[in-house]
């Protein structure tokens, strides 16, 4: 059975037995976790074999035969149904189905996320420097803007998007999208995309390496015969004019130009992931998607960073074969990506009311426009106090408000987001410091100082705002482990950011064991440094020939910090003092109410 499916039945089996069990005094039974260590990484990983059919890219042969393609079908995603279907016909269909609201299913015993194809632990599983997030995704081959003339190859125009480009192949560097930035906002688009990435990255989603590079022209190299086709199906020539058109609206310093170089993906691109639903083609995608924490959770980062423009189309699924030199071949996995990240931080529209709006309501928002109607426009929105800053539009920490952010328009698994599936990402962004963000900003290489400090600023505020939110009600203590035989450390995250004060702070830990749950009463608590916390346990005294597994070694704590509303409630079995105690499972109850045994 895979994880997915496992995971599954195992949330159906807690709801049921907490269903079973609410005309019970004192509420339902705890959920009891077996004798197992957590799931650290899903099994989409795994390779899995898909069905070969002729590749839809490749040149005939001789004979007029395809070569094979054993990958998933690739899927395009189209950009004004995306839309509609998501702002008009979705929403109507969900009006009329019933379907009840739910906790993530990709979560482990831990109450988080596992490494998997959607999402690594990363700076939220060990600390990360500054310089390891200003890396991001990039290695060691990147261009190099000193190199001879033409030397950078143009093979291939870019035909969709905002931001007008084109395609690099450079000899031992590998190929890149190179982007330009609107004319009326220079350095915003190339910066946000390079900043936005490592951001993503650095929490573990998948993000490519998207960096800020100056070059002369002459570095260029353009292929003869390029064609592009845009958006509505026409095709034009890309040549020396077309370049110099996309070269004279880039931001310029001196006489070098701006752009953002976006190293071409690993793997063979398939097309966009969707929201909602699964791919039918890829065996390892057995959860729907608007189902997965790393999906929803995804909301409160784009929150932070304003990317209203989460949608499909600004994601990209590669394959990625075990045979690297084989693209085409299986077994393999598929992998998700963010991509296109350019929208972030004050993006910009011809028409203003729209652009003030961006972050606070959908581009047709009906809630907005009943209430509208309903009192004659007379209500003060967000947006009606906004400033312009530029180069960052209407981007501000000012009234920044994480729970009533919105996209451009709905987004199916930011729509399931539960508090749960919220706290989670939190966790992750309060490991970002100040220095983490300010780090991150430095790569886009602003002209102007007062553009980096700005954002720098802007971002910090931003980031406080969704930790105070988001850690003050479920605990926020995570990253658990056992120190020894028997001493349960955490991070408190919310102690660990900063954002609260200290005095908030008071710890306390209950205990409760044995068959029925019994009142062991207060353990040991020590606060110590970075937001660590640890307890210190007592063993039960459980005879030694009782079974590891038997519900009479079964323990769980309560660890109240004194700032959040409710406590951690952590799952673990008394192996005796040979063996120590065995962690199993972590909890985030939204209540104070003691454990019930069955």
């Amino acid at each position: 059975m895979r994880v997915g499916s496992a995971l599954l039945l195992a949330r159906l089996a807690a709801l049921t037995s907490g269903l079973a069990a609410l005309s019970g005094c004192g509420g339902p039974a705890i959920r009891r976790f077996p004798l197992k260590a957590p799931m650290t990484r899903d099994t989409d990983l795994d390779p899995v074999r898909v069905a070969c059919r002729p590749d839809p890219d490749a040149k005939p042969d001789k004979n007029g035969v395809k070569a094979a393609a054993c990958l998933p079908e690739a899927y395009e995603s189209p950009f004004a149904w995306d839309g509609a279907n998501q702002m008009v016909f979705r929403p109507i269909s969900r009006f009329f189905a019933v379907r009840p609201g739910g906790e993530a299913v990709n979560v482990n015993a831990l109450d988080e996320v596992p490494d998997s194809a959607w999402f690594t632990n990363r700076i939220g599983r060990r600390p990360m420097t500054p310089e390891e997030v200003a890396r991001g995704f990039c290695d060691d081959k990147v261009l190099d803007p000193s190199a001879p003339d033409g030397t950078w190859l143009i093979d291939q125009g870019k035909p969709n998007g905002a931001n007008p480009g084109f395609r690099l192949k450079v000899d031992g560097v590998g190929k890149f999208m190179m982007k330009a930035d609107p004319p009326d906002q220079p350095e915003r688009a190339s910066g946000a995309t390079a900043i936005a990435a490592r951001l993503y990255y650095a929490m573990g989603w998948w993000a490519p390496c998207d960096s800020v590079v100056y070059f002369r022209k002459g570095i260029l190299k353009l292929s003869p015969g390029l064609k592009v086709t845009d958006n509505s199906g026409i095709t034009r020539d890309f040549d020396a004019a077309a370049l110099a058109k996309v070269l004279a609206g880039a931001s310029k310093r001196g006489e070098l130009t701006r752009m953002t170089a976006s190293k071409w993906l690993p793997g063979r691109t398939i097309g966009p992931f969707t929201y909602d639903g699964r791919r039918d083609d890829d065996p390892a995608d057995v959860i729907d998607h608007e189902d997965r924490r790393d999906l929803r959770g995804a909301r409160v980062i784009a929150a932070w960073l304003n990317h209203f423009d989460s949608r499909e189309q600004n994601s990209m699924d590669t394959w990625m074969p075990v045979d690297e030199k084989q693209a085409t071949s299986s077994p393999g996995h598929v992998r998700h990506w963010y991509i296109d990240l350019g929208d972030c931080f004050g993006s910009e529209w011809e028409w203003d009311p729209l652009s003030r709006r961006l972050g606070h309501a959908y581009y047709l928002d009906f809630n907005y426009m009943a209430e509208d109607f309903v009192t004659l426009g007379i209500l003060e929105r967000p947006w009606d106090r906004a400033a312009r800053r530029p180069p960052f539009g209407y981007f501000t920490a000012k009234g920044f408000d994480p729970e009533a952010w919105r996209g451009g328009y709905p987004n199916p698994a930011f729509g399931r987001m539960t508090e749960h599936d919220a706290a989670w990402a939190a966790r992750i962004m309060a490991r970002l410091r100040d220095e983490h963000v300010a780090a991150a900003v430095k790569v886009a290489d602003y002209s102007n100082p007062d553009d980096e400090a700005f954002l720098v600023r802007s971002l910090v505020e931003r980031r406080d705002a969704v930790l105070k939110r988001y850690l003050a009600r479920l605990s926020p203590v995570g990253e658990l482990a056992m120190r020894g035989k028997s001493t349960l450390c955490g991070t408190d995250l919310a102690r660990h950011s900063g954002v609260f004060g200290e005095d908030r702070f008071r710890y306390e830990a209950h205990v409760y064991g044995g068959d029925a749950l019994g009142d062991r009463g207060s353990a040991k608590v020590s606060a110590r440094p970075d937001g660590e916390v640890c307890v210190e346990l007592t063993h039960l005294g459980v005879a030694p020939h009782v079974k590891d597994d038997s519900p009479s070694r079964y323990v769980v704590v309560d660890v109240d910090n004194g700032q959040s509303k409710y406590p951690l409630r952590v799952h673990l079995y008394d192996l005796g003092p040979e063996k120590g105690f065995a962690l199993v499972g972590a909890e985030r109850p939204e209540s104070k109410r003691p454990p019930r045994a069955d």
